[in-house]
């Protein structure tokens, strides 16, 4: 079974958001939008678009997205089979959260690394 195939996103909180936001999108031109981050789009080597994008995004350091890890940033992974990704880790002894979400944006489940961090994996929904 495949694992990780690739990042869907990288996720950090900070104490003003609306002020770091700015300032990515002044220095560094990443087109921030309304919802507080980005959808960078992917290319093939030619530059030509193909399916998929990575999020980024900013959001309040008490926002509680990432409970519990007390991390200021979070890490989502595309996999290809979330259920049996997660139950892979459970059975290898990992600390899995519980709560996994169904949305039309894909699946979501969590799990956390030694280090206290919270990792989001997502399966994006068919077709992405």
């Amino acid at each position: 079974m495949k694992r990780v195939t690739g990042i869907g996103g990288i996720f950090f909180n900070a104490n003003d958001p609306v002020a770091l936001r700015a300032w990515y999108k002044r220095h560094l031109g990443i087109d921030v939008q309304q919802w507080g981050g980005a959808a960078f789009t992917w290319a093939d080597a030619s530059g030509n678009p193909i399916k998929g994008t990575t999020a980024w995004s900013i959001g309040a350091v008490d926002g509680g997205h990432f409970a519990p890890s007390k991390s200021t940033f979070m890490v989502n992974y595309r996999v290809e089979d979330l259920v049996a990704l997660l139950q892979a880790l459970r059975d290898e002894g990992c600390n899995v959260l519980e709560q996994t979400d169904d949305s039309e944006y894909g699946k979501f489940g969590w799990v956390m690394d030694p280090e206290g961090n919270k990792v989001e994996l997502w399966q994006p929904p068919s077709g992405q």
